[in-house]
C-alpha cells in the first residue's frame, strides 16, 4: 500500500505527446485534468507512464504516417514495461484520430484507445472500458453534448508558474475551406458559454496568469451564450475579459476575414489590453484561387478589414496563413498573392505547398499544380515575407516597446520577454523583473529576436 486514503487512487504516470497547433496543446492540459481524479500525475518520458496519449494534427502533410512511426516506438516501450509486469494504456487523441480511427486499429492493434477531440471529456470512462474489456476502445463520433459542459474546472495555469496561457473558446469550423480537413476532424463551430471562459480566464490570473491567448478554429466566430441569455460575439467577450483586474493581455487565433466584424475593430480601438498583433489568415491574393478555395473573401475585402484595423489602431501589426500551388493556381494567381503582401506587408505569416487531404474538395480537383512549381513559388514567397518581417523587426531598433518579461534567457544574466508583436526580446536584467512588463529600448535585431536595454527609470522604480 502506498498510504494514501482509500478514497485517493493509487498514483499513475501520465506522458502526453503533444503535435500540431496551440489548441491541441491547451486539450492537453485537459486531458491531464481528466484524468488527474483517477491518479495520472504527468512524468516526463514515455517509459516511465501507465499511460502514453499521442495528441495528434493532420494539417501537416503525411501527420498519419508520422503517428504510425511513433507508434512503433510506444509499442516497444509497451512490450518491454509488460516484461516487468506494468501494464501501460496508449491512447492516439487529436485530429489523425478523428480522420483515421479505424485504420489506426488496423495497423497498430496494440493501441487502447483512440479518440477525437470533442471527446476527450469521456478518457476516464474509456480508460475504465478497455480495462473491463481487454480490447481496443474507440470514440470518433460528435457527440451531442458539449465537451465543456462536461470538463472539470482547469488547472490554472497549465504549467505552474506560467504568466501567460492558452484558452480554448471556440471549436470547429462552418467555413469548408477545400483544402481543409478542421471541419471533418473537429465537426461544426461551438462556442463556450460566457460564464464559463470568464470563470476560467479569472482562475488562470488568479494563479499568476497576465496574458491569455484565446484559441479557437474560427476565433473571431466566437458566439457563446452570455449571462444575460444573449448570444455575445468575440468583441463582447473581449471587453468582459480587459474588466479583469491583473489580465493585462490579450490575443486572439485563428482569425478568419469573414468574421472580422467592426465590433471587433471597434475593440482594438478601445481596448488597451488587447495586443497590437492580429493573425488573419488570408490564403491567396488571387481572388479566382479564393473563389476555389471556398474562402468566402476577396483579395480586396481583405485589403479592406486591414484599412480599417489601421485606422483605428495605428500600431498594429498582421500575421497570416499563405497556401502556394492550389490546383489551378498559374503564374498570374500566384503573382497576385505577391502583390498583396506587397500591398499589406505582413510581421510575421506561415506558408506552405499546397498538399492533398483525402477527403477534401481539393484533393480530387483538376489542374494540381506540379512539385518543382510550388517549390519555386514558396520560396519567392517566403523571401519576400522573410523581407518584411526582417523590416518590421528593424524598424524597432532604436525604439521604447512595452516588454512582458517571463522567463531568465539563455546566458548567464540575462532575462527574456516578449513585445506586444510577440517578438521575443533578451536584455541583462535579474530574475526579479520576472512578471513584470517594463519598458525596454531596441537595441539590434538578430535573426529571430531582439535584444534590448532597461529604460532608466525602470532601474529605479
Amino acid at each position: 500500500m502506498t498510504g494514501l486514503p482509500p478514497s485517493s487512487p493509487a498514483p499513475r504516470g501520465l506522458h502526453v505527446i503533444t503535435w500540431g497547433c496551440q489548441m491541441n496543446v491547451y486539450d492537453s492540459a485537459r486531458m491531464s485534468d481528466v484524468l488527474r481524479p483517477l491518479g495520472y500525475q504527468p512524468v516526463e518520458t514515455p517509459a516511465s507512464a501507465d499511460m502514453i496519449i499521442l495528441n495528434t494534427c493532420h494539417i501537416r502533410d503525411r501527420a498519419a504516417e508520422k503517428v504510425f512511426s511513433e507508434l512503433g516506438r510506444l509499442r516497444k516501450i509497451k512490450e518491454e514495461r509488460e516484461t516487468t509486469g506494468q501494464q501501460t494504456i496508449i491512447a492516439v487523441a487529436g485530429c489523425v484520430a478523428q480522420a483515421e480511427g479505424q485504420e489506426i486499429l488496423a495497423r497498430a492493434p496494440y493501441v487502447d484507445i483512440v479518440l477525437g477531440p470533442q471527446t476527450y471529456h469521456r478518457l476516464p470512462e474509456m480508460v475504465a472500458r478497455a480495462a473491463r474489456a481487454g480490447g481496443a476502445v474507440i470514440e470518433t463520433d460528435f457527440p451531442a453534448e458539449q465537451k465543456f459542459d462536461f470538463l472539470p474546472d482547469a488547472a490554472a495555469p497549465q504549467t505552474p508558474g506560467n504568466l501567460t496561457a492558452f484558452l480554448t473558446i471556440q471549436e470547429g469550423c462552418d467555413k469548408f475551406c477545400s483544402f481543409c480537413v478542421v471541419p471533418y476532424t473537429r465537426g461544426a463551430e461551438v462556442s463556450r458559454s460566457v460564464t464559463s471562459v470568464l470563470a476560467e480566464a479569472r482562475r488562470m490570473v488568479e494563479s499568476g496568469v497576465q496574458e491569455i491567448s484565446l484559441l479557437g478554429q474560427n476565433v473571431n466566430a466566437y458566439h457563446g451564450t452570455g449571462p444575460d441569455g444573449d448570444v455575445w460575439g468575440l468583441a463582447k467577450l473581449a471587453y468582459a475579459l480587459a474588466a479583469i483586474p491583473g489580465l493585462n493581455r490579450i490575443r486572439y487565433a485563428t482569425s478568419h476575414p469573414r468574421d472580422m466584424d467592426d465590433a471587433l475593430i471597434a475593440a482594438h480601438r478601445d481596448l488597451p489590453e488587447l495586443m497590437p498583433y492580429l493573425h488573419l489568415p488570408v490564403q491567396s491574393g488571387s481572388d479566382k484561387i479564393l473563389r476555389a478555395m471556398n474562402r468566402g473573401h476577396t483579395a480586396d475585402d481583405y485589403r479592406e478589414i486591414v484599412r480599417k484595423l489601421h485606422a483605428v489602431r495605428p500600431d498594429l501589426a498582421l500575421s497570416s496563413d499563405f497556401i502556394v500551388g492550389h490546383p489551378g493556381e498559374t503564374d498570374e494567381d500566384f503573382e497576385a498573392t505577391m502583390q498583396l503582401v506587397r500591398d499589406v506587408t505582413f510581421a510575421q505569416a506561415y506558408s506552405f505547398k499546397y498538399s492533398q487531404r483525402p477527403g477534401t474538395p481539393a484533393a480530387g480537383a483538376p489542374l494540381q499544380v506540379p512539385e518543382d512549381v510550388k517549390d519555386a513559388r514558396l520560396q519567392a514567397l517566403q523571401a519576400l515575407l522573410r523581407e518584411q518581417q526582417d523590416a518590421f523587426n528593424q524598424s524597432l531598433v532604436g525604439q521604447t516597446a512595452s516588454v512582458l518579461f517571463t522567463s531568465e534567457g539563455r546566458k548567464p544574466g540575462q532575462i527574456a520577454g516578449r513585445t506586444p508583436w510577440l517578438q521575443p526580446v533578451h536584455v541583462a536584467g535579474t530574475p526579479d523583473l520576472i512578471g513584470r512588463e517594463v519598458p525596454v529600448r531596441i537595441t539590434e535585431r538578430l535573426t529571430n529576436s531582439l535584444n534590448g536595454i532597461l529604460e532608466e527609470e525602470t532601474v529605479y522604480a
